[in-house]
């Protein structure tokens, strides 16, 4: 009789069932199988033997579910990979890469994968067939121009494939007329043109309607309007194709901000969709990046697939199985979980802003690193990988000038636009001389007044939500903190309440001191305070405030960021969420309000990141015909981080940082392992870290570090206490992390300590 291991989404490792007798199933398809005395779990075929375990009553497989193939065996390949090198389970792998709908419930997986399975339809617009003359779309553009301007612009969008014929950041205008008119569909929803213009073409006989599945044009009817590169981009464009072309299978492309790497990204996607192969484009958060998104449907129409966490679980399953039956020809965008897909036809991985710490999976298991994942899966698929950024994280760098990876430069910004000009204003200096004005400093307001009288935009960078980051009493300095946390409550000026932003515990502000009847008084300054003060110091200017509080919805976000492009608002204040994928062309000023809450982070990356996030929140200034300005207010204007920004120079930095990490020994000159014990009782939980602490010393000696207590000590009503492992480079680390799970499983089989959750985390970031 056949045996089949199953992998269930449960953190264990795979179950063996039987496969009953005429049944055919195939390694990668889902089946349903009985766990337990009354649950059915899905599962997926992990291997097909003839091998019987060693155990009585072996159950059976009840049925197949769908004839496809969900998880291919290079996919399979991955997870395995996922589940060895970040130390967890094929179950664990299995939970983040399956869409929930296809996990728990087999009957619900049945109706998606059956007859129930009705795929969205969406609504396309497509030139009347008279009118795919040159000559005589031409000839009607004339006409409509001067009589029916909204319907012009409705027909040039459809006949140029959408977006008045403009693609990103190209220099030409909404009224050039295409030299042939677009054959093909597009989608109604990337017109910007108003309902009742297109109605009123319909109506005509200019325009054809049509609603269906989306589905992908060949290349030959479909052309791909891509944009012409720059002579720097052209020259970049094919630097890159030569590393791949000479047997690099991963590339860094290090380009400076504002210098046009989404047109390399463009041009490398059309390539290798034009060969029937599929193409993965991962950015760091998908909610940030509404612009690229469009931009890339504009171009690649109906071959666009976005895929990420905040889709409904049906939107998720139909993509997935969607992707499972498709030939190949399709541009994923997505954020790291779009790493699981099955691209069976994958030819190239693009990792934008590689160096961003999103891409990086905390909680739950499997806890991997998606840039370090996606150089994995593309060596797997036999895909090419592009990493991208303005700052490259420094584990890419030093791999790029050791020759691991291949390496090209684009250090010009696209249309010779100058860097934007970089000046560092002294808080300690202007508060000594009464030059600063709530969080301002008087050389930053003068700065945002000319911009506004000169009919600009501007961007303030404010690393901190809410009104203040704590409360304190003016006479015995108490302040509020969390019951169930070891952190201070931020104050929020809605409903005045202060707010846990690690559990969500709420509660009102006080009238006065608890302790000693006091004033209670807010401390710092957070993004909802910098609104509130910019109302005050400049009262003309219209701000909008753009955080996690601010907007807590995708169409919230994609609202405020189309009313500031369409000039709606002067100044936008924000957190990190302004730093990402934005292209404004009216923003003139950039203020950082205060750099040094990221310089003195407990963080030995604190120093890179803060680099990083400064030169991209500064890459949002002056990105079109003139150069911006940006001011960082600090107390260390001396700092060699602050100097490195403003001369935009990224190599000093990393030769700094990596110095400095190679003498005191971390990544990337030595791996890292950190293990986070967690429990309600504290006194069991020290006993618990000690005892775990010696345990691995005896195998690993002075490469234990710990036991060490992390900034933040109790989340949740739990304790928390930390151990971290240090390899160094030159030594096995497949060996290290087998040494650490055996002594981890003997461990957890300590019956005083097993109420004690251990959480293993490898990279840690």
């Amino acid at each position: 009789m056949p045996y089949a291991d199953i992998v269930l989404p449960l953190a264990l490792p795979p179950f063996t069932f039987a496969l009953p007798e005429g049944m055919r199933t195939a390694e990668g398809c889902a089946v349903a199988v009985p766990l337990g005395a009354n649950r059915i779990h899905t599962g997926i075929v992990w291997r097909i033997h003839d091998r019987r375990p060693d155990r009585p009553g072996v159950k059976e497989v009840l049925r197949t579910l769908g004839a496809e193939t969900l998880v291919d065996a290079r996919h399979r390949a991955f997870w395995e990979w996922m589940t060895d090198y970040y130390m967890c389970t094929l179950g664990e792998v299995m939970r983040a890469a399956l869409p929930s709908l296809m996990k728990p419930s087999a009957r619900t997986l049945e109706e998606f994968a059956g007859a129930g399975f009705r795929p969205r339809t969406e609504r396309f617009a497509a030139l009347a067939p008279e009118l795919r003359s040159a000559a005589r779309l031409h000839e009607l553009f004339e006409r409509l121009a001067r009589r029916a301007p909204r319907q012009y612009e409705a027909l040039l969008e459809v006949a140029s494939g959408g977006a008045g014929g403009r693609t990103g950041d190209e220099a030409a205008g909404a009224d050039a007329l295409p030299d042939e008119p677009f054959a093909g569909e597009v989608p109604c929803r990337l017109l910007r043109a108003e309902r009742p213009a297109l109605e009123a073409l319909r109506r005509k006989g200019l325009l054809r309607f049509a609603e269906h599945e989306p589905r992908p044009q060949a290349p030959e009817t479909g052309r791909f309007l891509l944009p012409g590169p720059s002579a720097a981009q052209q020259e970049a464009l094919g630097a890159v194709r030569r590393q791949f072309d000479g047997g690099r299978g991963t590339v860094l492309l290090h380009g400076v901000t504002g210098s046009g790497k989404t047109e390399i990204y463009i041009h490398l996607i059309a390539e290798t969709l034009s060969r029937g192969l599929d193409a993965l484009l991962l950015v760091p958060e998908i909610a940030l990046t509404a612009q690229l998104i469009a931009r890339m449907e504009r171009v690649f129409g109906s071959r666009v697939v976005v895929y990420h966490s905040r889709l409904t679980d049906r939107r998720r399953t139909e993509c997935y199985l969607r992707l499972a039956r498709d030939n190949g020809g399709r541009l994923v965008i997505g954020a790291r979980s779009a790493l699981f897909l099955p691209l069976g036809r994958l030819g190239l991985v693009v990792v934008d802003e590689e160096h961003d710490s999103s891409y990086k999976q905390s909680d739950p298991a499997p806890r991997y690193q998606g840039r370090d994942s996606a150089v994995m899966l593309g060596r797997l698929c036999g895909a090419r990988v592009l990493l991208g950024s303005a700052t490259p994280s420094l584990e890419t760098w030093l791999n790029a000038c050791t020759g691991k990876y291949g390496s090209v430069t684009l250090a010009e910004r696209y249309g010779g636009v100058p860097a934007p000009r970089i000046v560092v204003s002294d808080v300690r200096r202007a508060a000594r001389r009464g030059e600063r004005r709530g969080p301002f400093n008087l050389l930053l307001l003068d700065r945002l007044r000319a911009t506004l009288a000169a009919g600009g935009q501007a961007m303030l960078f404010q690393n901190r939500r809410g009104f203040a980051p704590f409360v304190e009493c003016d006479a015995c300095g108490w302040t509020a903190r969390c019951p169930h946390c070891n952190v201070t409550l931020t104050l929020h000026r809605a409903g005045r309440r202060l707010v846990c932003h690690y559990c969500g515990h709420a509660e009102p502000l006080p009238a006065a001191c608890p302790g000693c009847g006091g004033a209670v008084a807010p401390r710092g300054v957070g993004t909802e305070r910098v609104v509130e003060e910019l109302a005050r110091l400049l009262p003309e200017a219209r701000v909008v405030r753009l955080d996690r509080d601010a907007v807590t919805s995708d169409r919230a976000f994609g609202a405020v960021v189309a009313d500031f492009g369409a000039r709606a608002y002067d100044i936008m204040v924000g957190t990190q969420m302004i730093t990402k994928g934005f292209d404004f062309d009216g923003v003139r000023t950039v203020g950082i309000l205060n750099a040094d809450n990221l310089l003195n982070m407990p963080d030995f990356r604190a120093a890179e990141r803060a680099f990083q996030l400064m030169t991209q929140v500064a890459g949002r200034a002056g990105r079109r015909s003139e150069q911006g300005e940006v001011i960082i207010q600090t107390g260390e204007p001396d700092n060699p981080v602050i100097r490195q920004v403003v001369a935009g120079d990224y190599e000093a930095m990393a030769r700094m940082q990596l110095a400095e990490r190679e003498r005191f020994f971390y990544p990337p000159y030595a791996r890292l392992a950190a293990l986070t014990l967690r429990h309600r009782d504290a006194a069991l939980l020290r006993d618990a870290v000690q005892e775990l602490a010696a345990r691995l010393r005896g195998r690993f000696g002075r490469r234990l570090l710990g036991p060490l207590a992390p900034p933040v000590d109790r989340i949740r009503d739990e304790h928390l206490a930390g151990l971290l492992l240090k390899i160094e480079a030159g030594a096995s680390f497949a060996r290290a992390r087998a040494l650490l799970a055996a002594e981890l499983a003997a461990f957890a089989r300590e019956r005083t300590f097993r109420s004690v959750t251990v959480v293993t985390d490898v990279d840690p970031q």
